[in-house]
């Protein structure tokens, strides 16, 4: 049976004391999230936790990518100290880094994410960085398709990115070829090809 999406406000959750000064938002196991762990800690006051000092088991392989969604805290990762505003993004992913982080500001608020490295991104991820440089460095556009076709060598969106390349580089030809492989390898490209004014007039 299909569970049910759930909508929860960080103000919603249980605050757990502990450990330390950490004040424990446990969002994983309130919602049931199976795909990796996440939780969340606030600090009542400056100076306090918002990260605990630690490491992780090496044999966990585990990444942790954090978050801090409200106030200020100085991150101390391995002796060496990055000061994270609201909106700041901390991502740690050898497991032998010791990381710890405080408060700059009361209600501090730090997201953490982690898990083990499975992901694997979709290839939208490639096309619509290199799309968005084509024009401006189709240098680095064409590497980043490259890249793509690497981890995804039979995606059609890659190829319609690669042609938006080789178009900005002056290869019509090249990018029609990519074109063509591309509806080859699925047809519905072609209805979203002609709506592109760049690449339309190519069909």
């Amino acid at each position: 049976m299909p569970r049910p999406p759930r909508v929860v406000h960080l103000d919603e959750l249980e605050a757990i004391p502990g450990p330390g000064t950490l004040t424990w938002h446990p969002v994983r196991a309130h919602l049931g999230l199976r795909a990796f762990g996440t939780n969340a800690y606030t600090a009542q006051r400056v100076g306090d936790d918002v990260v605990e000092p630690h490491d992780e088991n090496p044999d966990l392989a585990h990444e942790e990518l954090y978050f801090v969604a409200r106030g200020r805290a100085t991150f101390t990762l391995d002796g060496e100290t990055f000061d994270a505003p609201a909106g700041t993004y901390v991502f740690v992913p050898d497991t032998a880094t010791h990381r710890h982080a405080v408060a700059e500001e009361p209600g501090t608020t730090v997201l953490s994410f982690g898990g083990p490295p499975t992901f694997t991104p979709s290839a939208w991820e490639w096309m619509f960085r290199a799309v968005a440089l084509a024009e401006s460095d189709p240098a680095k556009a064409s590497e980043i398709v490259q890249d793509g076709l690497e981890k995804h060598p039979e995606s059609p969106g890659l190829r319609v990115a690669l042609a938006r390349v080789l178009l900005a580089e002056g290869d019509e030809a090249g990018a029609r070829a990519a074109l063509r492989d591309a509806m080859e390898r699925q047809p519905e490209v072609e209805e979203y090809v002609r709506d592109d004014v760049a690449l339309g007039k190519l069909l």
